[in-house]
């Protein structure tokens, strides 16, 4: 599948894929929602020392990268699991590393390690940080053991419904530890039903730049 390699509003790169007419971020600044929907929304909400975070759809690591700096920074123990069925190629993954290192260059270090790291099998990436990519499909994979923090990044439900099912936040609610938090960029109305009626408690909080709301959700 063709992507293309642009800019966002905030300067951070994203993929466009012409074939779906999607972007893998919002175009008002790629870094900026991740961090503002994954980090201060899930991962900064979760107060162990240790945590086990599953992202779904590792997409271009920029959510793994910011995870990676986030531990770092509060000098907590992160073991994430991110799964993906087709990860990018090389080519694409060193123009996206070319612009991280041009503007934001604070950055580029820990993008290049999440990156560069072998898949389907666990990486220690710092001291504080490591990080298992599985190259595989979540809906046939099923994860081993419960996790205190869920990023659910999949394409959108008009593009990939198959994910955001009430079959599928029921499969994700069996692997979130009591009290654990899942944030996703959608605020769709059918997603959070789903999610409620898979026993999660679910709100609709106010949105990263140019997004009016997203969702987060907990496990009683």
């Amino acid at each position: 599948m063709q992507t293309i390699v642009t800019r966002t509003g905030d300067g951070s790169p994203t993929l466009y894929i012409p074939e779906l007419k999607e972007y893998f971020h919002s175009m008002h600044g790629a870094l900026s929602e991740s961090l503002f929907v994954y980090v201060e929304r899930a991962l900064r909400k979760v107060k162990k020392d240790k945590i086990r975070l599953f992202e779904i759809g590792f997409g271009t690591g920029m959510n793994a990268m910011l995870a990676c700096c986030e531990a770092e920074k509060q000098q907590k123990q992160v073991f994430c699991h991110s799964i993906e069925k087709y990860p990018l190629e090389k080519a694409v993954l060193q123009e996206l590393l070319g612009l991280f290192k041009n503007g934001f260059p604070e950055f580029s270090g820990y993008y290049n390690k999440v990156n560069e790291c072998e898949w389907d099998r666990e990486v220690q990436i710092t001291n504080y940080f490591s990080l298992w990519k599985i190259n595989s499909d979540f809906l046939t994979y099923y994860p081993a053991g419960t996790y205190d923090v869920i990023f659910f990044d999949a394409f959108a439900p008009s593009i990939q419904p198959e994910m955001w099912t009430h079959e599928i936040f029921t499969r994700i609610a069996g692997i979130m530890d009591n009290g654990a938090v899942l944030a996703t960029y959608s605020a769709n109305g059918q997603v959070r039903r789903n999610m409620m009626a898979a026993g999660l408690k679910t709100e609709r909080i106010a949105g990263p730049p140019g997004k009016r709301e997203m969702l987060v959700a907990t496990k009683p």
